[in-house]
């Protein structure tokens, strides 16, 4: 159930991150100030770093409790579903796991176009892979009759990379084309370029 603290502490953030993708988009991510966003917002520096812990959280949102999402969503789904298809399950969930679609694109084309947070996101998009990858092997040893695939088997951190690399690339095209293209169906046709399938 969502309490009134809840509900207050989300527009307080909403109103936040709308004052800070104003600046951002206006004066440049790195020329942008947390006093400035602060000030602007009505707020205390310190109250800001109460909902946000650092300046690029403002863009990329907690990545760690992100990755846990998609972990978690994708050891949870059934034991009958593809690998790929629990992947795909999971980056729905994070995707819409914080914000409308509008913010996403915001958000989206601020990391794209911003070299540094685009660096941020990569380095933390590598750590969600190697958190994935062991229950990807999970998934897959199952499916094999739960004999355990040897440690020199490839086929998770292969799959992994590859609907990384499908997100990323559906993601990217998605911002350039300004939202209009339908991100699921972006995603789609890169994996089934990749895949073979299409």
């Amino acid at each position: 159930m969502t309490t009134l603290w809840d509900r207050s502490r989300q527009v307080a953030v909403e109103a936040i991150l709308d004052t800070a993708v104003r600046l951002f988009t206006e004066q440049g991510y790195e020329q942008t100030t947390i006093a400035q966003i602060a000030r602007e917002a009505g707020i205390s520096q310190r109250s800001l770093f109460r909902y946000f812990g650092t300046k690029e959280d403002l863009v990329c949102g907690d990545q760690d409790a992100l990755g846990e999402l998609l972990r978690q969503t994708v050891e949870q789904q059934p034991a009958e579903v593809s690998a790929w298809d629990a992947l795909r399950a999971g980056f729905e969930v994070v995707l819409t796991a914080n914000h409308t679609p509008e913010r996403v694109l915001e958000l989206s084309r601020l990391i794209f176009d911003t070299p540094s947070l685009h660096a941020r996101y990569i380095e933390k998009r590598l750590r969600w892979q190697a958190e994935l990858v062991p229950v990807v092997q999970a998934r897959l040893a199952r499916g094999a009759g739960d004999s355990p695939a040897p440690a020199s088997d490839p086929r998770a951190k292969a799959i992994v990379a590859t609907v990384f690399a499908c997100v990323d690339t559906a993601s990217e095209l998605w911002v350039r084309h300004d939202g209009r293209l339908d991100l699921a169906d972006l995603y789609d046709q890169c994996l089934a370029a990749v895949r073979g399938t299409d």
